[in-house]
């Protein structure tokens, strides 16, 4: 059981998207990149350090460099430009050189903040990332978008920083919280409603075998994910166009996870975002009622909430223009023309959005 999917940048061979059952391959995979004798400094968080760094660590010593950890405290609230500086001063201190690697081992904030922090440290040093969190794998890890939360405002910090290597470990899944497994799934059932309907049906169908953790269905899964995010983020690695689409749901769902001071998992505000730009494609006709209610049925399979309470309208309406995806003041909105098929919208009314999180807001 291994997979392998190469990621271009610019036309060129980039980096590899590696699916494994385990770590025994990281070395491996490591060394292809030809780095010998440097130093690897591997950022984690207080959740994922304890369980997979010493295992980590042990599994990069093999390729013959030193290796270091740093550990900064879990959660959305760390992901800020204090951490980065924190980073900053340990790789200092321990005589890190442009030549020197940063390894991503966490979920997305880890992925996220070591990106950004190897983006800017020395003027860019190069890193890799070992997602393990669903919504890391299929998801933040592959793109090269990096960045932290400033003031409140999600992502609004970062640059465009492409990782060497991407390592998955899908035995990492089985260490998650039912809640935190499941909301992976917003940006796995997100990618099948935009690029790929037959996918989309697949979800629905094998979910059993899914949420138990088959590891034949999480690899397929997973390998269709990150194609059709490779797919994406090939055509367009700096969001000038169609990689927008990947923004299903985000526009609201961003707004939203702010509002509740990131109470929620972003997979879960994710879904709520999806669920107001469904109700926006349903009244402009296209899609179904019956399409409609075959995705809200989907999200909650996948035991989502689609609603939430403590937030007002007017309030997501005005947050979701402070999103750094609004262009020219004007929120690219992107909804579904069908299943399967997503476009990106300038025209959104502000009275639509209002109809819409009538769907999601109690």
């Amino acid at each position: 059981m291994s997979k392998c999917i190469n990621v271009k940048y610019e036309e060129k061979p980039c980096y590899d998207i590696v699916i494994e059952k385990d770590f025994s391959k990281l070395a491996e995979s490591f060394n292809k990149l030809g780095v010998k004798d440097r130093k690897i400094c591997i950022v984690t968080d207080s959740n994922v350090g304890p369980i997979y760094a010493n295992e980590v660590k042990a599994e990069l010593e093999k390729t013959g460099n030193k290796v270091f950890v740093y550990t900064f405290e879990a959660g959305e609230d760390n992901k800020t430009l204090s951490t980065v500086q924190d980073v900053y001063e340990f790789l200092i201190q321990n005589k890190f050189d442009r030549k020197d690697m940063l390894a991503a081992l966490g979920g997305g904030v880890v992925g996220d903040l070591t990106g950004y922090t190897a983006a800017t440290y020395l003027r860019g040093v190069n890193f890799i990332q070992i997602p393990t969190s669903l919504l890391a794998q299929v998801d933040s890890s592959i793109g090269g978008k990096t960045g932290v939360d400033f003031r409140g405002y999600k992502n609004m910090v970062g640059a465009f920083h492409m990782p060497k290597l991407v390592y998955m470990n899908m035995g990492c899944l089985k260490s998650l919280s039912k809640r935190l497994f499941n909301s992976g799934f917003g940006e796995i059932i997100k990618h099948g409603l935009i690029k790929d309907k037959e996918y989309y049906h697949w979800l629905k169908d094998e979910y059993k075998a899914i949420t138990s953790l088959d590891l034949d269905a999480l690899e397929h899964m997973i390998y269709v994910s990150c194609n059709i995010k490779k797919e994406v983020v090939e055509k367009d690695p700096k969001e000038q166009g169609d990689r927008a689409l990947l923004n299903f749901g985000h526009t609201l769902g961003h707004a939203i996870e702010k509002l509740l001071n990131f109470s929620m998992y972003h997979g879960e505000c994710v879904v709520l975002g999806m669920v107001a730009a469904l109700d926006i494609s349903l009244r402009r006709a296209k899609i179904t009622e019956e399409e409609y209610n075959e995705a809200i049925e989907m999200f909650k399979l996948y035991e989502f909430p689609v609603t939430c309470k403590g937030v007002l309208a007017e309030d997501v309406i005005k947050a979701s223009k402070n999103d750094k995806k609004a262009d020219a003041g004007k929120i690219k909105f992107i909804l579904l023309d069908s299943i399967g098929d997503a476009i990106i919208d300038k025209t959104v009314s502000d009275d639509e959005m209002r109809q819409a999180l009538k769907r999601v807001l109690e």
